[in-house]
């Protein structure tokens, strides 16, 4: 007995230690209620454990089980039947439809075939005669035309969309008018050398930029790198009234581009 008793003490559970402890306590509250209900919860918790355990294993079963289901009758085809209503009465007092337009009367043209330059040999397909040219219209196909036809509409000019944009190197560069060596002849005739630089010995190289146009002509001169002492003033005075320059070139076209150039000031 005495090792029953002590038994049950030593389990915190025990309904008999816990009727010793709580004598004359509150029961209704705190952890009487939980020590007396431990066992109950305990098995309650490892059921539900249990079961919860037993359907994530077996879930994969049950997915297969239901989707083995034979669907073959929900995709049958469903014959519909549509009943087509009968097309409204013709009016035989209605006029017809008008035509449609008859096409326009084709003009009589000769084709002209431009010059091509190959490395092999080519069959020639002979140019009309200057009579035939006279008469008709020239373009791409020859074809028959019918009376009453009008001259086709002229070909739409495509602008170059770069012709405004100004480069820095080209094929052929622009140049002064006679030469690099008339253009050192040009600056040494115009240039004055300001008299404050004289006075306060300034020299050096003045570096002017300048645009050549597609007409040859000198815009937007600016200094990229000066000397002061008015030397920048009178470079860019003599850059602005220089002549016309023969145009740079890019693939056959006059471009616009721009130069830099550089004016040494000297004292001797």
């Amino acid at each position: 007995m005495a090792d029953l008793i002590k038994l049950n003490w030593e389990n915190a559970t025990s309904p008999e230690r816990n009727e010793l402890v709580f004598a004359e306590r509150f029961k209704d509250y705190g952890a009487y209620p939980i020590r007396k209900s431990y066992q109950k919860t305990t098995s309650i918790a490892l059921i539900a454990s249990v079961v919860f355990f037993t359907f994530v294993v077996s879930a994969p079963l049950i997915i297969k089980m239901f989707s083995s289901i034979d669907t073959s009758a929900s995709d049958a085809p469903v014959e519909v039947t549509v009943e087509l209503k009968e097309p409204p009465p013709i009016d035989e007092n209605e006029p017809p439809p008008p035509p449609p337009p008859p096409p326009p009367p084709t003009i009589e043209t000769v084709k002209f075939t431009p010059p091509v330059v190959v490395d092999r040999e080519i069959e020639e397909e002979q140019p009309p005669p200057q009579e035939k040219l006279a008469e008709t219209t020239v373009s791409t196909v020859t074809q028959e035309g019918e009376e009453g036809g009008t001259e086709p509409l002229p070909e739409a000019v495509v602008e170059d969309p770069n012709a405004n944009a100004v480069l820095t190197i080209v094929e052929e560069m622009p140049t002064f008018p006679g030469g690099e060596g008339e253009l050192q002849g040009y600056l040494k005739k115009n240039i004055k050398y300001p008299a404050i630089a004289r006075e306060n010995n300034i020299t050096g190289r003045v570096y002017v930029n300048f645009i050549v146009d597609r007409d040859g002509k000198i815009k937007d001169a600016k200094i990229l790198r000066g000397i002061g002492g008015g030397c920048d003033e009178e470079a860019l005075r003599v850059v602005r009234s220089m002549p016309a320059w023969k145009p740079g070139k890019q693939n056959g076209r006059t471009v616009n581009v721009s130069f830099n150039m550089p004016i040494f000031f000297n004292l001797q």
